[in-house]
């Protein structure tokens, strides 16, 4: 049987080869629990090596096509909480400075995408953008872009959450149909 710090070792060779692994994976591959695994990978993300994403973890620090500090799509300055980040199938990442670029740019990209994450908008924890619930009209306004589009990893919140402030939640692949009808296909951003 592995020793803990022999199992981180071997955790923090695969994710640096690899980019992105799924936790069922790591707990296959070294004969440990997922469990095991989760507590395994915690000093790793409180490094910021490797963040946690659906169902696995993905390299914190991979080269970007372009500056971390402006959004890939509208140029505007990354604000983390509200932040959607594409990694494509060359193992970089690209990250958009809200969910409206990133889906705007995820179907621009398409299956270059292998995986996007974004923040619940509540819990600002990071979720799988594919598995989230996105929302869209509501009487917020976080001075981003418009339409402006807020995540939710739970479909009950998202519509909580408009029970409150209006919109209404579409899941991901709604999501990019309707952000993009909405900008008629072309790019309007609200700077204000």
């Amino acid at each position: 049987m592995m020793l803990p710090i022999e199992r981180l070792n071997q955790i923090k060779k695969r994710i640096l080869a690899e980019k992105n692994i799924k936790i069922a994976d790591l707990s296959k591959d070294l004969q440990v629990s997922e469990m095991t695994i989760h507590r395994d990978l915690k000093p790793l993300i409180e490094e910021g090596l490797v963040v946690k994403t659906f169902g696995g973890i993905s390299l914190a620090n991979l080269p970007t096509t372009d500056d971390h500090e402006v959004c890939v799509y509208c140029s505007r300055a990354i604000h983390d909480t509200l932040s959607y980040r594409l990694i494509l199938s060359d193992n970089t990442i690209e990250i958009a400075c809200c969910a409206h670029c990133g889906l705007l740019r995820h179907k621009q990209l398409d299956d270059q995408v292998i995986q996007a994450i974004c923040y619940d908008f509540l819990r600002q924890t990071t979720i799988s953008a594919q598995r989230s619930f996105f929302v869209m009209d509501t009487s917020i306004d976080l001075g981003c872009c418009q339409p402006q589009v807020l995540s939710f990893e739970w479909e009950e919140h998202a519509q909580k959450f408009v029970k409150g402030f209006g919109g209404d939640v579409y899941a991901f692949n709604d999501a990019i149909t309707t952000v993009f009808k909405k900008m008629n296909g072309t790019c309007k951003h609200d700077h204000t």
